[in-house]
């Protein structure tokens, strides 16, 4: 029987842990989320960390912008977030227009208040192994999910599929960090499935909707889609109450192909997706020093 990794299940429990330390606490941690422009994916992605915000007793000040602006401007705006003594954490809902300089606006987020873990400076120390940076909450979410279902990574064969500097860099440092054999397969990677077949456990966050099938896993193996893939099916999509509403979503792994294979996998939605929201509303509250 094939290992199912719920991270909606997982968010649920971290959701009562959150909000009884925060009614606990003197301190109402605050989210700052910059958004430019009205893409419907941000739009979606910003309602669900309101929604988590506001079921843990969390507030998020929600600044929108249109897609005129400069880099000049939103940098100004996080100037004045970083010394707003009420703001406690600062992200930038991604992506961003092609025109902005997108490294330019995440770099004048205040170190203190990257709760999303993407500045220059957090990077380097987190790449370094220094275990006060801010762990990017993708990677954190990765990480918290293998280990909500009692899977180590220490001393484990780790194969990630991408290496973006969002996602599948830091996966692979973190996995590295905590005691993974670590490799990293990418576009110019020859035989990626072959490589995959001998990992323990494959992450896979490559941006290609249904890449992995069972021609690259091995049984026994376990599987973490991080892939987040939006279909058009030519007929009307069902809600989903995860990540993106009312979008047909696949991963970047062929669940159906893959899931009789391998011991355990991560669904999309309903895997990866919800573990970030409740790592950064995790890091949020290490930022606010609220601590759980």
């Amino acid at each position: 029987m094939t290992l199912i990794l719920d991270g909606r299940k997982l968010r649920d429990e971290g959701v009562k842990r959150l909000k009884e330390v925060i009614a606990k606490s003197a301190k109402t941690p605050v989210l700052a989320i910059l958004q430019v422009g009205a893409l419907a994916e941000s739009g979606a992605y910003i309602s669900q960390k309101k929604k988590f915000a506001e079921q843990i007793g969390a507030k998020v000040l929600h600044q929108t912008f249109s897609e005129t602006v400069d880099d000049a401007e939103l940098v100004g705006n996080i100037a004045n977030l970083n010394d707003d003594d009420g703001v406690d954490g600062i992200i930038v809902q991604l992506p961003l227009p092609p025109r902005l300089d997108k490294q330019k606006v995440i770099d004048a987020i205040a170190p203190v208040k990257d709760v999303d873990g993407l500045t220059s400076a957090n990077k380097k120390i987190f790449e370094a192994g220094d275990r006060r940076a801010v762990v990017p909450a993708t990677a954190k979410g990765v990480l918290s999910l293998l280990r909500g279902y009692g899977l180590s990574v220490a001393g484990q064969r780790v194969t990630v599929i991408g290496r973006s500097d969002l996602v599948g860099g830091p996966i692979a440092t973190l996995m590295k960090r905590e005691g993974a054999q670590v490799a990293v397969c990418h576009r110019g990677t020859s035989d990626i499935a072959g490589k995959s077949r001998t990992a323990d456990i494959l992450i896979v966050a490559a941006g290609r909707p249904k890449l992995v099938t069972r021609d690259f896993v091995s049984p026994g193996e376990v599987v973490v889609d991080v892939g987040i893939n939006s279909l058009s099916t030519g007929r009307p999509a069902a809600k989903l109450e995860e990540e993106i509403p009312t979008r047909r979503l696949v991963g970047d792994v062929d669940f159906e192909d893959v899931a009789p294979i391998v011991s355990a996998i991560s669904p999309v939605p309903g895997g990866v997706g919800p573990m970030t929201v409740l790592s950064l509303f995790e890091n949020l509250c290490d930022a606010a020093e609220v601590s759980f």
